[in-house]
């Protein structure tokens, strides 16, 4: 991947250096085929590629549409500097002519139209994501960056969407997946797309410092294990909340600690000393928000004692606690048991906020856990997730394809064997047909000189391959998918802040029917191609296709 360094002013006056995709990150057939193109004269024709793709990811039947501004970013920045062409010298053949080269570092997007549906819309198979026109060399050259900036995205806000439809709308769902990601850029980008796809934080800091999405956490076990005995705190002395006069914390948590023992039921001898010391240090750091993880030895006989302690402590100097973390074991009976826990201090020591304190789980946790978990019961009010949501562990890629579907006005279709990849021709744009109840009914494609359904009246809409199914609809109403967003070297359409994207993403995906977004066997949603279209189709199939020959 070839990336260029631009320089971004933050807030606060600091250039920080992004990684954008640039002219070359491209694969080599691109150049060629440009120069084949140019070198046959073939360099003003005008051409249209559809940027689309076949099956949606994760054996579900919904797509988030995600990388729409990076696409929008990459065209204001399309253009080959000096040291690219330099470099192509040495990639192409010797005989290269130098007007060729000449012509490409003079290539700019200026001439170049895209139309593309909106960022963070629900999409399916087969209808364009992004509709690309301009001279032939220039849009092939495109292919391969374009295709790179809108796989991964959509694919990472799609899982980030299917976890939110586990968790639930009321869950908090931070991603914790900077580790594990496949470098910085792919770690930013997953940070992005997940917000984008209803997470609500992620542990990222310099992703939220660029793009402005909530940044979480608290401390590792390396925290704990680092104390042994009380005497490794420095500091015993705390104010209380109204800044009045400094107590003893560690004597007022020992005190606490005693309490605990009858209330929760545990022996003070079982107890990590070491973790004692370790919470009642980060409880000195953040008072305010004080959520520990318990797991370190025992949850039970010593990270929750340990935690109930402390919080204890802290309320009686006016501060309040956030909670716990658990980061191993039986998350279900862990969570529960450590609720009921909370529930009987709440009631016993008058602490009615103990029992709302949050419960946060982590541990390397997959979709299907969380469907576990729900059908186990469980007391989780977050969950942390890493290495299966930004490495989609499940599927490794979309599949994004990027097909030529005409040159000069004439359509263009690519056969194949497989149906599946077999192109639907000639320029279209897709319109979103709702029900009465809001719900979505079925996307239908159309040529662009076709007249836009009508709503409450009765349009016929037919499989893109299959004969026999075709269905009339009525729709309530009609929503054109496809809007201009790049024309004459312009953005010619806003480009929504990051958090306006994600709650477009999660209304859209309440707009599909249930069935359509279950977790096993969803029903297909229906794409599909208007009578015009159709019939269009299947002639210029009919007429491409060889006829063989019997003897």
């Amino acid at each position: 991947m070839s990336f260029e360094r631009i320089q971004n002013k933050s807030q606060n006056g600091v250039i920080q250096p992004i990684l954008t995709v640039n002219g070359l990150a491209m694969d080599l057939y691109q150049i060629t085929m440009s120069y084949a193109y140019w070198k046959s004269g073939k360099m003003n024709d005008q051409a249209v590629f559809d940027l689309y793709f076949r099956k949606n990811p994760f054996k579900g039947e919904f797509t988030v549409f995600a990388g729409l501004e990076e696409v929008v970013k990459f065209l204001q920045n399309f253009k080959f500097s000096d040291s690219d062409i330099t470099y192509l010298r040495t990639v192409l053949p010797e005989y290269v002519e130098d007007e060729f080269f000449d012509y490409l570092k003079n290539l700019t997007a200026k001439d170049v139209t895209m139309y593309a549906i909106d960022e963070g819309t629900i999409v399916f198979p087969k209808e364009p994501l992004i509709v690309i026109e301009g001279p032939l060399p220039v849009v092939q050259l495109m292919e391969t960056p374009l295709l790179n900036l809108v796989n991964y995205a959509s694919l990472v806000a799609t899982n980030a969407m299917r976890f939110r439809l586990a968790a639930g709308p009321n869950k908090t769902l931070l991603e914790f997946g900077l580790r594990r990601a496949q470098g910085p850029d792919g770690a930013l980008s997953a940070s992005r797309y997940c917000y984008l796809g209803g997470f609500d934080g992620t542990s990222n800091v310099l992703a939220g410092k660029l793009y402005g999405i909530p940044v979480k956490g608290t401390h590792a076990h390396a925290f704990v294990t680092s104390y042994t005995a009380l005497e490794d705190l420095q500091f015993r002395e705390m104010k209380p909340v109204d800044a009045g006069k400094s107590v003893d914390f560690v004597d007022l948590c020992l005190k606490w600690q005693k309490n605990m023992c009858v209330i929760v039921g545990f022996l003070p001898d079982q107890v990590s000393v070491g973790e004692l010391a370790a919470f009642i240090s980060y409880a000195q750091a953040f008072p305010k928000g004080f959520l520990a993880l318990i797991d370190t030895y025992d949850v039970i006989r010593s990270g929750l004692p340990n935690f109930c302690t402390v919080a204890a402590a802290l309320s009686d100097l006016g501060y309040q606690s956030q909670g716990i973390r658990l980061d191993s074991g039986d998350l279900s009976y862990l969570s529960k048991f450590v609720r009921e826990t909370f529930q009987k201090i709440a009631t016993t020591c008058q602490l009615p906020w103990f029992e709302d304190l949050v419960i946060v789980a982590s541990n390397d946790i997959n979709e299907d856990t969380i469907h576990s978990l729900n059908q186990q019961g469980h007391q989780i009010n977050s969950f942390g997730i890493g290495t299966h949501l930004v490495t989609c562990q499940k599927q490794p890629a979309l599949g994004c394809v990027y097909k030529l579907v005409e040159v000069n006005k004439k359509p263009r279709i690519k056969l194949s064997e497989d149906v599946e990849k077999v192109t639907v021709p000639g320029k279209k744009f897709a319109y979103r047909l709702y029900g009465a109840d809001g719900n979505a009914l079925v996307d239908l494609m159309q040529q662009p000189d076709e007249d836009p359904p009508n709503v409450n009246s009765r349009v016929l809409c037919r499989h893109p391959f299959q004969e026999s199914k075709r269905a009339y609809v009525i729709p309530a109403k009609v929503e054109c998918l496809h809007k201009v967003y790049w024309k004459d070297g312009q953005v010619q359409a806003p480009l929504p802040a990051l958090k306006d994207l994600r709650t477009k993403a999660i209304q859209c995906c309440q707009s599909l029917r249930q069935d359509h977004k279950r977790a096993l066997n969803p029903t297909p949603y229906k794409v599909s191609l208007s009578a015009n279209l159709y019939t269009f189709m299947h002639d210029l199939w009919l007429d491409s296709a060889p006829i063989g020959e019997l003897s």
